[in-house]
């Protein structure tokens, strides 16, 4: 079958499409006929051999696709073929077709288009865990969302919304506000060019904010440290900036607030069966129109590089999506 190979990790340009064998699930697997496949920054992070995984080379690159169910395990209860499923992986999304988990796996309900299916579990999902279960975020409380235009910071904009928070969109250039606002963003700061320590204060009248979710790092997350309201809980979402952040202790003792990790993904390992419901509410969102997830612009398979310099140039709102089938 086709799939896109990765075969070092040396990035998107070294990426190209081959013939590999059909996968066979596991017992507790399904396999899928991939109709479309999301690209994401850890995607990107992956082929050049800057994530804090490297699968054995080559590897068929792909954290998520959605598509028809053509063969489930033998231990497989949820799924049958024909069923339309959206799936969560560390790799295999890039090819005709995809093994995954039945517990990272969900059912696509009737009607939703699979170029948006495949844009839920990842940027979602993170989001709803660290809005959610980590930071126990309460209607009304402030949150900033840096990253906001991107994949899992559009989502978190989105979901933060549907929550009741008020949402302050950080962002890197000013193209970006209009999408940001449209989403739910009561405030946005450009944070390239504009003091965000002084935007934050204005905005929360001295305050700082309750929740601090942030996809950048480096010097962001730094000055983010510094505007935590008393009782906060500041994220680590991830570190597009290349740069992972050092932090004084002192700042969070004297405001009593907490820095809380997220790592989703190994969450869903260790919780299979709490991630599968998870799927399965972000899914009924998505149905009810409570959620809706932005794609860039859809491509062919045969433009992953292009689909991921774009990606790591971040010139991308919410996701590509590769056209598989």
């Amino acid at each position: 079958m086709k799939a896109v190979l990765c075969s070092s990790f040396t990035g998107p340009g070294d990426l190209r499409v081959g013939e590999i064998d059909e996968p066979r699930p596991a017992a507790d697997e399904i396999l899928i006929d991939v109709h479309a496949a999301s690209v994401s920054f850890m995607d990107q992070l992956l082929v050049s051999g800057l994530y804090q995984m490297r699968p054995p080379t080559p590897f068929v690159p792909g954290t998520e696709a959605a598509g028809i169910v053509v063969a489930v395990g033998d231990k497989v209860t949820t799924f049958r073929p024909g069923d339309r499923a959206a799936c969560n992986a560390w790799t295999g999304g890039y090819a005709e077709q995809m093994i995954a988990k039945e517990s990272k796996s969900v059912r696509v309900p009737d009607g939703i288009a699979f170029e948006t299916a495949a844009t839920v579990l990842h940027n979602y999902g993170t989001a709803w865990y660290a809005l959610v279960e980590r930071a126990r975020a309460q209607r009304g409380e402030t949150v900033l969302v840096t990253g906001a235009a991107g994949g899992v910071g559009l989502a978190a904009v989105d979901l933060g919304r549907h929550l009741g928070l008020r949402v302050v969109a950080g962002i890197g250039s000013d193209d970006k506000a209009i999408l940001v606002r449209d989403y739910g963003a009561s405030d946005v700061i450009n944070y390239r060019s504009d003091d965000l320590r002084i935007q934050i204060k204005s905005i929360t009248c001295g305050d700082g904010i309750d929740v601090g979710f942030d996809n950048v790092g480096g010097p962001i997350f730094e000055q983010m440290a510094r505007v935590m309201k008393w009782g906060g809980r500041l994220m680590p979402i991830g570190f597009t900036s290349g740069e992972i952040p050092s932090l004084p202790m002192n700042l969070p003792l004297l405001k009593n607030y907490s820095i809380i990790g997220v790592f989703s993904g190994a969450w869903a390992e260790k919780f299979p069966i709490e991630a599968a419901c998870m799927n399965d509410m972000l899914m009924q969102l998505l149905a009810a129109g409570s959620i809706r997830p932005h794609i860039d612009r859809v491509l062919p398979m045969e433009e992953v590089t292009i689909a991921m310099r774009a990606v790591a140039n971040r010139t991308v709102q919410g996701r590509i999506v590769l056209k598989i089938t």
